[in-house]
């Protein structure tokens, strides 16, 4: 079968590896600075070409109503911004938690936009998907650029960054933590000063963490749990917490100890989104 009319593409996962939150702004949004990078693990995405207009999504949906489902806005977003007749077909194989800070949900969504735009050859720029993906969650851009980056404002200006690749070790204690409900409960801390000068010299936390221990003991169990074995850390708005090593060795015995309750897996960083990466080896060979 020929790859330019049906392939696979991993959506990542990402860890936010600091998340400061500097104010509220007067719209409700949040001013924020947050440490992205990518890990080589995530859902996949098969897609292939539909010459009827369709769109049609398959799989691990767990009964999400099409418009619901970011994949399939997002397929309809770049449908209706290019006018293309074209459809698709697109199976999803879920492997990151909802809800677990993660950004599965973003990171299905900007890859169905690098892979639609390539799939269909609409060749829209990197910064023309970003305009589109912003409609789908605030997330959504920094998948489809697709580096490790610093992320300020309310997460739209990057900064590329280059990040010495480590192992980790993620956790998910089967909780769900709503991203709405953190950003909008008065106990969030909402005060940190901005950064200044080099991010490495700073004292980089998660501002969203205390919250959402308190409104969620599972999370504070996991991560006092991992801290046997390394400082540990809350992804994003929960509820996922990781540790860092150097080898895959060290992050996998944590994970072989890991109790029955609770779910993770293991993968190293990387600069480049692997999206990113395998799209380039099925489409610019």
């Amino acid at each position: 079968m020929n790859t330019k009319t049906a392939f696979s593409v991993i959506a990542p996962a990402k860890l936010n590896l600091f998340l400061h939150i500097n104010a509220r702004r007067k719209d409700g949004y949040h001013e924020l600075e947050t440490l992205f990078t990518f890990l080589n693990f995530g859902d996949t995405l098969d897609f292939s070409l539909d010459e009827n207009n369709q769109i049609l999504i398959t799989g691990d949906t767990k009964g999400i109503a099409d418009t619901d489902n970011l994949i399939y806005k997002a397929a309809l977003l770049l449908q209706k911004h290019t006018n293309i007749s074209l459809g698709a077909k697109i199976n999803l194989t879920k492997r990151l938690p909802m809800g677990g800070g993660v950004g599965g949900g973003s990171s299905d969504a900007a890859t169905t936009l690098l892979a639609l735009n390539k799939l269909w050859n609409t060749q829209l720029s990197i910064e023309q998907l970003a305009g589109i993906g912003l409609q789908l969650g605030a997330d959504v851009p920094v998948f489809i650029r697709g580096r490790s980056a610093i992320a300020q404002g309310i997460g739209e200006q990057l900064v590329d960054v280059e990040l010495e690749q480590k192992w980790y070790c993620v956790v998910h204690p089967n909780q769900h933590v709503s991203t709405a409900q953190i950003f909008t409960h008065p106990d969030l801390k909402r005060d940190t000063p901005k950064i200044s000068g080099d991010w490495r010299a700073h004292k980089l936390t998660n501002d969203c963490e205390p919250l959402v221990k308190k409104l969620c003991p599972e999370v504070e169990k996991t991560l006092q749990w991992l801290l046997k074995y390394a400082p540990s850390k809350m992804t994003g708005t929960g509820s996922c917490c990781f540790v860092e090593f150097a080898s895959q060795v060290q992050a996998q015995d944590v994970l072989d100890k890991l109790p029955h309750t609770w779910q993770g897996f293991v993968a190293s960083s990387t600069n480049v989104s692997p999206a990113h990466t395998e799209l380039a080896a099925i489409f610019d060979q």
